[in-house]
């Protein structure tokens, strides 16, 4: 079993891959569209959890670390370490972002920097209670998804590929709503450099995403047959 170190080690190192799906969003942008954003945040998850599922379990993301400890699968003690890893990670990926994009494009503005919002920061403009109702149900089912596919009842080895396409279609669907969060690391991360209401925003992406998870880890806790 991998030290405690060599686990945050790799979380941080996974979760720098916000400039996966961040980074499509950022320098392909229209380019790529709905689906291709959708994929990059999917294939992101999918590649990493066969990488470092092994070593860490591959959380990328303080709701799933919050799920599995609320459902009885991952030790409270690492709980702070794990989100705090996750978020370093996360504001290294999008520093590296923001650096590809101030060399590439001399004085050009981050702009929104596939930062999550409502309102008028919303795709859709969708408002703030559209965006944490997405935010929270959307998590829960991603959540549920994580622990049913991660069971040891479940077909070995599929996992990644159910938990990297739930998030694919997570994103289909919430993209117009708050660009899709489900994971305040990634959130709190392109915040930073979007600044504004971006920040004053952020609060929904911590909350929402940690409630909709917690409240997964309980249900499956209850109704699933492990």
């Amino acid at each position: 079993m991998a030290s405690i170190g060599k686990k945050l080690a790799v979380e941080a190192i996974g979760t720098v891959l916000v400039i996966g799906g961040c980074g499509t969003v950022i320098l392909a942008g229209e380019g790529a569209g709905v689906v291709g954003i959708s994929l990059a945040f999917g294939l992101t998850v999918v590649t990493m959890a066969y990488a470092i599922g092994h070593i860490s379990g591959c959380h990328l993301n303080p709701a799933v670390s919050i799920g599995l400890f609320m459902a009885k699968k991952f030790d409270g003690k690492d709980l702070g370490p794990y989100i705090g890893a996750q978020v370093a990670g996360a504001i290294a990926g999008a520093a590296i972002l923001a650096l590809i994009v101030k060399t590439g494009h001399s004085g050009t503005d981050l702009g929104s920097f596939a930062a999550n919002g409502v309102g008028d920061q919303s795709p859709g403009h969708f408002k703030l209670v559209a965006g944490l109702i997405i935010e929270v149900v959307l998590t829960f089912f991603f959540l549920f998804v994580i622990l049913g596919a991660t069971s040891p009842k479940a077909p070995p080895g599929f996992a990644p590929l159910a938990i990297g396409l739930c998030l694919t279609l997570i994103h289909l669907i919430a993209i117009p709503v708050t660009g899709t969060s489900v994971n305040p690391a990634r959130s709190i991360s392109q915040a930073i450099f979007a600044g504004g209401d971006y920040i004053k925003h952020i609060w929904i992406f911590i909350l929402a995403p940690a409630a909709g998870a917690a409240a997964a880890g309980l249900a499956y806790s209850a109704l699933g047959d492990d």
